[in-house]
């Protein structure tokens, strides 16, 4: 199954951190804060204005960005989970 996001939503797989320590002290996974960093897999045509115009999306398939940490739609598609979230929620792309 494949998924193209529409207007202007990016499909985005989160980037995970290593795991890192202090101490001896473990974390469990579910108290660990997740990412805010991830790779674009899809973007749609862009956001049209009130006239009608389409504004091509700025970042493409490949990039990696970060985004804000509650501005999101998590889905699981084929057993991968993804993120849809609106392009103009992305932080900035990691050069």
């Amino acid at each position: 199954m494949k998924i193209r996001p529409l207007h202007d939503c990016v499909l985005i797989r989160r980037l995970e951190d290593g795991e890192s320590k202090a101490g001896s002290i473990i974390i469990p996974d579910s108290a660990k804060e997740k990412p805010q960093q991830g790779e674009v897999k899809g973007v749609g045509s862009g956001k049209l204005s009130p006239k009608g115009e389409r504004f091509p999306p700025e970042v493409k398939v490949g990039d990696r960005i970060l985004f804000a940490k509650y501005s999101r739609a998590e889905v699981k598609i084929e057993g991968g989970e993804y993120l849809i979230l609106r392009e103009d929620e992305i932080l900035g792309v990691i050069v």
